[in-house]
């Protein structure tokens, strides 16, 4: 029941919460398995306000039917329906970034494959990036976007599915017959213009530069108002 409903109203009260920068400090969000608009729209618009920051996020899958997919029900997902209804949202902007398919991946608690959005297998490439490189560097491809610790995705995707997600801005999880697991197939924001910001690296490139100019400004506070301080 959109932004009235109980459980769409306390996630976005949790984003407003994370979305001032006098409280909380972080580089990525993502709300794994959380894919409606109400919610989704408004992580992005404070997202945007931080400026900091980027969204990974999940998108809501479309059935054959073109139903919303749940995991209630058996639904067989149509990438073809799934992107028309992600572009009729129009969304733009440089600071929250797209993929899809869901991934299966290994509980250690349980030791059995469960099914995770792809928001949660990003964050961990997003990490390997980071460690293995700096936050300029592409989370994608056969490198830094390889995910060694998925066992597989949800759905299969042919090269025609790859085309039409990367034109309507969605980075595909896929693999390849000469890669030996799966990895992320491109690294673009929501940003509609054609932009160096439509690059999720460049946008986390001057992000990184905000945050380190702020906290070499963040020590001339109540600093002598002088000309060497100047």
């Amino acid at each position: 029941s959109g932004v009235s409903d109980n459980t769409v109203a306390a996630y976005r009260k949790a984003v407003s919460t994370i979305s001032s920068k006098t409280d909380v400090d972080i580089q990525v969000l993502a709300i794994p398995g959380v894919r409606h608009a109400s919610v989704t729209d408004y992580a992005i618009q404070k997202i945007e306000d931080r400026f900091d920051s980027v969204y990974i996020m999940d998108i809501e899958e479309r059935d054959t039917l073109n139903n919303v997919v749940t995991s209630s029900l058996e639904q067989t997902v149509s990438v073809s329906l799934t992107v028309d209804d992600f572009k009729s949202r129009t969304l733009d902007t440089s600071f929250a970034a797209a993929y899809f398919p869901d991934v299966v991946i290994p509980d250690p608690a349980t030791q059995t494959n469960v099914r995770a959005a792809p928001s949660v297998a990003v964050i961990g490439a997003l990490a390997l990036n980071d460690a293995v490189a700096f936050p300029w560097f592409a989370p994608a491809g056969f490198t830094r976007g390889a995910l060694q610790d998925v066992n597989q995705s949800t759905l299969n995707l042919s090269k025609n599915n790859l085309d039409v997600l990367y034109d309507a801005d969605i980075n595909p999880i896929t693999k390849f017959p000469t890669s030996s697991g799966l990895v992320i197939f491109g690294q673009k924001t929501l940003l509609n213009a054609a932009s160096s910001l439509d690059r999720v690296n460049v946008r986390r490139l001057l992000i990184d530069i905000r945050r380190k100019v702020r906290q070499v400004a963040d020590t001339f506070l109540f600093e002598p108002n002088r000309g060497e301080t100047l």
